[in-house]
């Protein structure tokens, strides 16, 4: 019989020990059996002393890191109570100042009230003190602080005097944290222009939002950010905006004040201005007759119209089963000039007709009437279109109806049409958005655009938008708001375009005007009652701010002289 030997599995390999372990496992080796050596030796007087050095040393040993321990606290945890709940919540978020520097948000250093209720001895006397050293905090919030189980936050947002009122109490289980908070020292003012962040440090709204990247590198860099409005312009327009809808009695409002060169948004307000939404980026209006220089522009771009081209309307223009009237009926052939300052429909719809679906669109889209504003808002909003381009829908777009646009849309189009002729995308960023501007119609069609806006203030629809010496130019807008079944003529949009000065070189200083009156319920709705007056004041206020010079005005001649000539404008502007 074959025995077969048993063989036990080999020993696992034993892993080397650090040297730094050898050391420290002889070191414990000698303490271990140095009070046996000192019985064996006869020598307990050694045997006390080393009894004694181990205690010490274990003492000192704890004693050390807790010393440790205290000093990391005392550099280490301001800094991330400082950063709040961790470094998280800091804001590294620059300042937003206007385009001369004034200050729009900050970030300053408040302070969060604590209450950790199992450290408090005296509930109830500690909700009495702290609500006798802060008022203004929540008292149902502080009760349920006190008779939880856990710490939470009471109060946020507290200023430091605050702070030092509720640290006196001496109270334990109160306990305070450092947080930055986003302020905008001018309160509700260019509120939408400005926006809001959120508590850590976020864009939500407006400028906070659109430029937040910049927003975040320059809290990194210690710089601040400076936007196209300023400030002075903007209280102006809050203020004159505030009064238009006090004397018309309004449901809502827009103005806008831009620098037809370069896009810049000087100024925009939104009225009332605490509701969140923005109108003059969002807002969607159907704008009446301020679509007819855009109509005019486009026919006299292609050739099909001049100062001196003829249109009939001695009676409604019919398309198929619709009539179409005139508001101001002359009922008589028409020039082109007339057209304009009476606000004929009859005229534009022939106009448009005349440059049909393509005509009308190419030019609709060069002027940026078809998609929303390229502004860096994001709350600038897409159009809303017509389904067709019919006859009808022509004749309907080209016064201002068939099509809903955005304010912002309407005077980055009446830009184009008075800067030389370049479309020049808005912007909210000092210097413009830097975009290369676009050629939209010629320079002639611009000259003549001008000279139509300045007439209309003169002696058309626009004479209560005219302010001494500024040389205003504009056209009105009036219309009747869709109900979903049907226009009511009791909820109208007043409005008005306008640019001043409109003499000078086409590269001139130059700045567009608009304001839009909604739902007025005083007196008349028509742009040239409800709008017009608004645009002249804001003009005649801010015309020293941006350099503007009131000078004699040559369409404003003595005893009924006639009015300058295209070929005097051309001269003129160069």
């Amino acid at each position: 019989m074959t025995v077969t030997p048993h063989h036990r599995p080999a020993p696992a390999p034993r892993l080397p020990r650090p040297p730094s372990w050898r050391r420290l496992t002889a070191v414990l080796w000698w303490v271990e059996h140095a009070f046996e050596r000192s019985r064996a030796q006869a020598r307990p007087e050694e045997d006390t002393r080393v009894r004694i050095f181990l205690i010490l040393a274990v003492f000192g040993v704890v004693f050390a890191c807790l010393g440790m321990r205290a000093a990391w606290s005392a550099l280490a945890a301001p800094v991330l109570n400082g950063a709040g709940a961790g470094v998280e919540r800091q804001l590294t978020r620059g300042d937003l100042v206007d385009r001369n520097g004034r200050l729009l948000a900050t970030n300053v250093v408040f302070w969060g009230l604590y209450v950790d209720p199992t450290e408090v001895w005296d509930k109830d006397f500690a909700f009495t003190q702290i609500r006798r050293a802060l008022p203004e905090v929540d008292a149902r919030r502080l009760r349920r602080a006190l008779d939880g189980d856990r710490r939470v936050l009471v109060k946020g947002a507290m200023t430091p005097q605050q702070k030092a009122r509720v640290h006196a109490l001496g109270l334990g289980g109160v306990g305070f944290e450092q947080e930055d908070g986003r302020v905008y020292p001018l309160g509700g003012s260019a509120r939408h222009v400005i926006g809001v962040s959120d508590a850590w440090g976020k864009g939500l709204t407006g400028a906070e939002l659109a430029l937040d990247g910049q927003l975040r590198q320059a809290g990194i860099d210690g710089s601040a950010v400076p936007l196209s409005i300023d400030l002075r312009i903007q209280g102006i327009v809050e203020s004159e905006l505030a009064a238009a809808m006090d004397q018309t009695g309004a449901k809502n409002g827009v103005a806008i004040v831009t620098n037809v060169h370069t896009g810049e948004i000087l100024a925009m307000a939104s009225w009332p201005t605490n509701q969140s939404k923005n109108l003059a980026t969002s807002g969607h209006y159907e704008m009446g007759s301020v679509f007819k220089s855009f109509t005019v522009a486009a026919g006299i771009d292609r050739g099909l119209a001049d100062m001196e081209t003829t249109f009939d309307a001695s009676q409604a223009l019919v398309i198929g089963n619709r009539r179409i009237t005139d508001f101001h009926a002359q009922n008589r052939v028409m020039t082109l000039e007339d057209v304009y300052l009476h606000s004929s429909n009859i005229g534009t719809s022939q106009l448009a007709m005349q440059l049909g679906p393509d005509g009308m669109r190419a030019y609709f889209e060069k002027l940026g009437l078809l998609d929303a504003a390229p502004l860096e808002l994001r709350e600038s909003a897409a159009p809303v279109l017509p389904r067709e381009w019919s006859n009808s829908t022509l004749a309907s777009l080209s016064f201002g109806y068939g099509i809903m646009v955005t304010p912002v849309q309407a005077i980055a189009a009446m830009g184009a049409l008075t800067n030389g002729g370049f479309y020049v995308p808005l912007s909210i960023r000092k210097g413009g958005a830097g975009a290369e501007p676009v050629r939209v119609v010629q320079a002639s069609t611009s000259v003549l655009l001008l000279d139509l806006m300045r007439r209309n203030v003169v002696r058309g629809s626009g004479t209560r938008a005219d302010a001494p010496g500024l040389r205003v130019g504009g056209k009105t807008g009036s219309a009747n708001k869709w109900t979903g079944t049907r226009y009511d003529a009791t909820l109208g949009i007043g409005s008005f375009a306008a640019v001043f000065p409109t003499d000078g070189p086409l590269d001139g200083p130059r700045y567009a005007i608009f304001v839009l009156v909604d739902e007025p319920s005083n007196g008349p709705r028509t742009g040239g009652f409800v709008a017009a007056p608004a645009v002249g004041r804001i003009a005649d206020r801010i015309a020293p701010l941006v350099g503007v010079e009131r000078r004699a005005d040559r369409w404003r001649t003595a005893d009924g002289e006639k009015i300058p000539t295209l070929e005097d404008m051309e001269r003129d502007l160069g």
